[in-house]
Formats: C-alpha cells, structure tokens, sequence
C-alpha cells in the first residue's frame, strides 16, 4: 500500500469529496481538501486536512491551489478529480448556457486540473490522479442526459489519458460510483430545468424523481470513501473502480437487457410510460 502520499483533492464541501479527504488522512496521508469556499471545511480541518479554496472553472484558481500545494509539500502524488453537479431536465428544455455550465465543471475543469499537476508528476516519475464519474456513464436515464454525457466524455478522457500518461509513471483511476449518500440529488434538483411551454411539464414528477434517484437506497459516503481510498492507495491500482448502491447491478442490466427493453423499463421509472 502506498503510505505518506501528498493529495489533492477538488470538491471537498460536502459528499464523497469532503468524506475521502477525512478517509484518506485517516489512514495517514496529507491531504489538500479543496473548495469554492474554503470555511465550509473548516470542521474537518487538521494537522493531515488543509482547506484551500479551489474553482475548478477558473484558470488562477487552479494555477494558485496547486501552486500553493507544491509550495507547501513540495510534490504532489495523488490528484482526486471529485468536484462536479448533475443538471437535469429535458434534452429539449436545457439551454446551450446550461450544457457549457455542465460541461465546463465536470470535463473542462478536470481537463484543467490535470493539466496543472501532471507536469510536477512527469518531473517527479510518478503520480496517480484519480478521477471520480459516474454508472450514469454507462446506464443513460431520462431527464439526465446533459449530466450522462458529461460523465461519458469524462470516461473517454480518463481512458486516453490512462494511455498518454502512463509512459511518464501516471496511473489513471476512474470511480464509477453508483447511489452514494450526500447532497447531490438536492443539488441536482435545484439544476433541474423545465421550460414554461415545455411539453414535458406533465412529466415533472418522474423529472423531480431523476434528480433525486441518486438517493434512494443510498451507500453512506463514508463506506464509499473508505473503499476508494483501499483502491486507490493499492500499490498497483484498478483501472476501474465501482462502488456505492448499484455500482456492479446497474452495468451489468445495460450489458445483459436489450436496448429496447432497457428504454422501457427506465421510461416507467421515470413516468414516461403513460405519455
């Protein structure tokens, strides 16, 4: 197992980001638990837990955090890509502003940050950064598709970038977590977009559904937290983790039911059906 490893970590106020960075101090490491506004950390502040405040959308806070980490510890061994929302709503209502919104914090700005800290891993021969999806990556619902594609696109980066980098000693890490307790699905929900004249206003019980499915059922993040944090500081790590309510059942109800049936079953859960 890797010990004493210097980590960063983005999205840390609430959810799996805030209960990985307690898990990953925990088992002995010194960690940098970012986010947006920094005192929302200050109750898990410590001697091994530093708050730092960190927008992944923009480039001087990114530059500045990890700047600030290298200053501090003098190398940085483990990224953890957490920060990211959910917007949800019909394809047909969400506008292009939403879309770029989505995409610009849950792939643009992961992008960013692996940009910052692969260079200080290439000069050091080593590294790992972990980046944290999702199984709506791979099982699509209604009402979610912005966030769906979001996460897709975040996979095929993880997987080129699992190729590109290992030449330079850096490991890639992707986290498909499944229903994984925390304040998502009320984040979700203040994300969910209906227009006035939409179509889909009779459907707005199934959409409210979508954006608070994540929760039914739901892993405690702190069980989620401590199995990633077993994954990710294995000597060799998995190339895919999955965790969390759902995490192994819901990949495989997309590999072994047919499209069509698959589409039905979703539709009813999210009352499409009686269209």
């Amino acid at each position: 197992m890797l010990t004493n490893q210097i980590i960063l970590i983005t999205g840390c106020s609430t959810g799996i980001g805030r209960a990985l960075a307690v898990e990953y101090a925990a088992q002995g490491h010194r960690v940098f638990a970012t986010a947006r506004k920094p005192e929302t950390l200050a109750d898990i502040a410590a001697k091994s837990i530093e708050p730092l405040a960190l927008d992944v959308n923009s480039t001087d806070s990114v530059t500045s955090a990890v700047s600030t980490v290298i200053a501090k510890a003098g190398r940085i061994d483990m990224l953890v890509n957490n920060a990211g929302y959910g917007q949800m709503g019909p394809i047909l209502d969400v506008t292009a502003e939403q879309v770029r919104a989505q995409f610009e914090t849950n792939i643009v700005g992961v992008i960013a940050m692996m940009q910052a800290v692969a260079p200080h891993m290439i000069a050091q021969k080593r590294g790992r950064i972990v980046n944290v999806g999702s199984i709506s990556r791979i099982l699509t619902t209604p009402f979610a598709g912005i966030y769906c594609a979001s996460k897709a696109a975040l996979h095929s980066i993880s997987e080129a970038a699992r190729m590109e980098l290992a030449p330079f000693g850096i490991e890639i890490v992707i986290v498909q977590p499944g229903g994984v307790k925390s304040q998502f699905g009320d984040t979700a929900a203040v994300h969910v977009i209906t227009k006035e004249n939409s179509p889909y206003q009779r459907f707005a019980k199934g959409i409210a559904d979508r954006a608070r499915a994540s929760q039914h059922d739901a892993t405690p993040a702190e069980i989620v937290a401590k199995q990633i944090v077993d994954a990710t500081t294995r000597d060799t790590a998995p190339a895919i983790v999955r965790v969390g309510h759902g995490g192994n059942l819901y990949p495989a109800l997309k590999r072994l039911i047919p499209a069509r049936m698959l589409d039905k079953i979703l539709m009813k859960r999210f009352g499409l059906s009686n269209g």
